[in-house]
């Protein structure tokens, strides 16, 4: 395909037009097109409103014309939500009168999965592109530019008397989920500067509306929902961006699971890609990554109110035993920690509360007399003071006088100038206490597992702005040796890789013969493993191919005859090249170091708890090569496994720094093989004591051609 000539209008352009076409404009708001212009003029849009209708002399008592070409021009944006197989006649037409954009919500292209789905999204590409025309969709719900005072979209949670004005964008794949998070968020109070529903990103992409969001100075902060991205290292880079102008960017992501993979390809004809790669660049970056969009969007409002917490200690206060015993476990269970409070914040707090709830969490229920609502308001103040309380989450039960002590708590808790997150419990009998929160300002969530969600994320927000170091590499001569071959590598060749580049590997021998054998195992020292080697050889132990602990010279023979028998008996694996004799090494500890290329977002280093279950144990964490050595320890620290290399139940600490220096070698590694990896694997690599070293005593791997 050309490239694409000049674009005729900017994404900025887009979001604040001077003129809007709406294609199948009606008086009828029970059709799309009659929504649209019914949300354009309900909302205040001062633009220039055009409706395209052939049997109409007016829709809604603006002029209305038969075709876009006799529209008084220049048209900026045109909404389409057409027939599939009138849309391209369409679009081809606004090419030919010289739109700047469409907005196209028709389905019926490459996210339905077939063949002619596919050519009509091409098509309708190439028309944009020969003529400069950019195309927001297809399958998308529209724009939402409260600037702007635009509502271009046809959804029906626009039956509002206002569209609310702020400071979060948002980016959306999903039209429908779009204004569905739209519509919760202007419920909670919050505003957007601009919300965008791209469908199947068949021109504009996410990445394209994110740069504007960056330079954007009425966007703080942007939300994405993404099933997948176009150019994945693009995004990478523009996140990297945001980072350093201070804008954090959350994000939900489907294809965290295969179903979830299935799930974005047929609806937006995306490749969702390897999630666990994705959240391990995400977080190198600072971005945000969370599972509920309307939690996400509350999130960001928590972040933007207060960018920096002052601490992550998190105070717990509820007006009951039942609420506060609930809430300082969820918070436990998050892995946040709970603060503990100073003996003069204690001392106060007995001054109106017994002994027993006088601590993190309150428990109001325990005051011992006085004004409740008074009592509730110095309470909160009090905790909120202590100097190891960063948040206040507050988990609100019923309460004598419950709005007068719902407001006591949040004005309290909020003129400490920390962040402070409330829970409310009950249903519609606690709607009055919403209102109050609504009226104070005071960010509520439903249920103690939303207000969980955020506290997560403004606590990682807090976390993210210390990320590690860039890395740097270590200094030292550039490992030496030949370039490796081609294809899949030998145990051998893909120790010897690493190994040139200061990864501790086994003392061993490539033995061809029997005779072979015995003398590099005389050399070795007894006792030794011996393994075979073929070049498409991968689980060495299922084929009964690895002896260990051989102590004599006629058990290495007996071994080496055995085992190639085994590998001359079976062609699946390859040529016989012999077999490797190896010390018998031993460690505290078995652990798989590996570094790929993922195809979307390059080179990365995978380390965790290794061994034969590696699988079934799933204890893996993954980071974007090269890293920094404290960018490898954190990935360590963030094992289920981590006790057992820090010391777990008086055993010692194990050689942690050996390990971190083996995973910044081998992100390294990675980096200059470039294109040319596919992955190189190390399993197991036994982790000795401090001090004591590391060494890997097996290893796979393939380069590619």
């Amino acid at each position: 395909m050309n490239e694409p000539i000049a674009a005729r209008i900017d994404i900025g352009g887009i979001l604040d037009p001077r003129s809007v076409a709406v294609f199948g404009a009606s008086d009828n708001t029970d059709k799309f097109g009659g929504r649209i212009i019914y949300y354009l003029t309900r909302h205040g849009f001062p633009g220039h409103v055009l409706p395209i209708n052939p049997n109409r002399d007016t829709v809604r008592g603006l002029p209305a014309y038969p075709s876009i070409a006799a529209a008084p021009g220049p048209v900026d944006v045109a909404i389409l939500a057409v027939p599939p197989q009138a849309l391209l006649d369409a679009v081809a037409e606004c090419a030919a009168a010289g739109v700047g954009a469409c907005v196209i919500m028709t389905t019926g292209f490459a996210e339905t999965g077939d063949a002619a789905g596919a050519e009509r999204q091409r098509r309708l590409v190439e028309i944009a592109r020969a003529s400069g025309m950019r195309i927001v969709g297809p399958n998308c719900m529209g724009l939402i530019a409260p600037r702007a005072h635009m509502a271009l979209t046809s959804s029906l949670v626009l039956e509002i008397e206002a569209i609310r004005q702020g400071r979060v964008g948002l980016i959306s794949q999903s039209g429908a989920l779009m204004v569905s998070i739209f519509n919760r968020a202007h419920d909670a109070g919050i505003g957007f500067s601009a919300c965008v529903s791209l469908g199947n990103q068949s021109d504009l992409e996410i990445c394209d509306v994110l740069d504007w969001m960056i330079d954007d100075p009425g966007t703080d902060i942007i939300c994405l929902y993404v099933e997948g991205l176009v150019d994945g290292a693009r995004f990478f880079r523009a996140a990297a961006r945001a980072r350093e102008v201070g804008k954090p960017l959350l994000m939900v992501k489907t294809g965290r699971t295969e179903a979830g993979v299935r799930a974005a390809r047929s609806h937006t004809a995306s490749l969702a890609g390897s999630y666990r790669v994705f959240a391990a660049a995400c977080r190198s970056l600072g971005v945000l990554l969370t599972d509920d969009p309307d939690g996400m969007v509350r999130a960001a409002d928590l972040i933007r109110r207060w960018p920096r917490p002052p601490g992550a200690g998190i105070g717990v206060l509820s007006p009951s035993g039942g609420g506060s015993g609930i809430g300082v476990d969820r918070v436990s269970e998050a892995g946040l920690r709970v603060a503990e409070l100073c003996a003069a914040t204690k001392g106060k707090l007995l001054q109106v509360l017994l002994p027993p709830q006088a601590d993190n969490p309150i428990d109001l229920g325990g005051r011992r007399s006085g004004d409740s609502v008074g009592v509730a308001g110095q309470c909160a103040a009090i905790m909120a003071g202590d100097p190891d309380v960063g948040i206040m989450f507050i988990v609100l039960t019923t309460v004598p006088f419950y709005e007068a002590t719902t407001k006591a708590l949040a004005e309290a808790a909020l003129a400490s100038g920390k962040p402070v997150v409330v829970a409310v419990t009950p249903g519609s009998a606690a709607d009055g206490p919403r209102r109050v929160l609504r009226e104070v300002g005071c960010p509520y969530f439903d249920t103690v597992d939303d207000g969980l969600r955020a506290l997560r994320l403004l606590t990682a927000r807090h976390e993210s702005l210390a990320l590690p170091p860039a890395a740097e590499r270590p200094a030292g001569p550039a490992p030496a040796g030949p370039p490796p071959a081609a294809g899949r590598l030998t145990e051998p060749e893909a120790k010897a890789l690493a190994a040139r580049y200061g990864v501790p590997v086994t003392r061993e021998t490539l033995a061809a013969s029997a005779d072979a054998a015995v003398a590099a195992a005389a050399a070795i020292g007894y006792p030794v493993v011996l393994k075979g080697v073929a070049r498409a050889l991968v689980h060495k132990s299922d084929m009964g191919v690895v002896r260990l602990g051989l102590a004599d010279a006629a058990a290495v023979r007996r071994a080496f005859g055995a085992v190639e028998a085994i590998l001359r008996g079976d062609l699946s694996v390859g040529a016989f090249e012999g077999c490797l004799v190896q010390e018998m090494a031993r460690g505290e500890a078995e652990v798989i170091l590996g570094i790929r290329r993922d195809p979307q977002f390059g080179p990365v280093v995978l380390a965790g708890m290794g061994g034969v279950l590696v699988e079934i144990a799933d204890d893996i964490e993954v980071a974007p090569a090269p890293l920094s050595r404290a960018a490898a320890r954190a990935m360590l620290g963030r094992l289920r496994f981590w006790p057992v290399l820090a010391g777990v139940r008086g055993r010692p600490p194990l050689d942690v720094d050996a390990l971190v220096d083996a995973i910044v070698a081998l992100g390294w590694l990675a980096v200059d093989l470039g294109d040319r990896l596919v992955d190189l694997e190390m399993n197991p690599v036994f982790v000795r004591a401090a001090g004591k070293g590391i060494v890997a005593v097996d290893a796979r791997g393939e380069i590619a051609g």
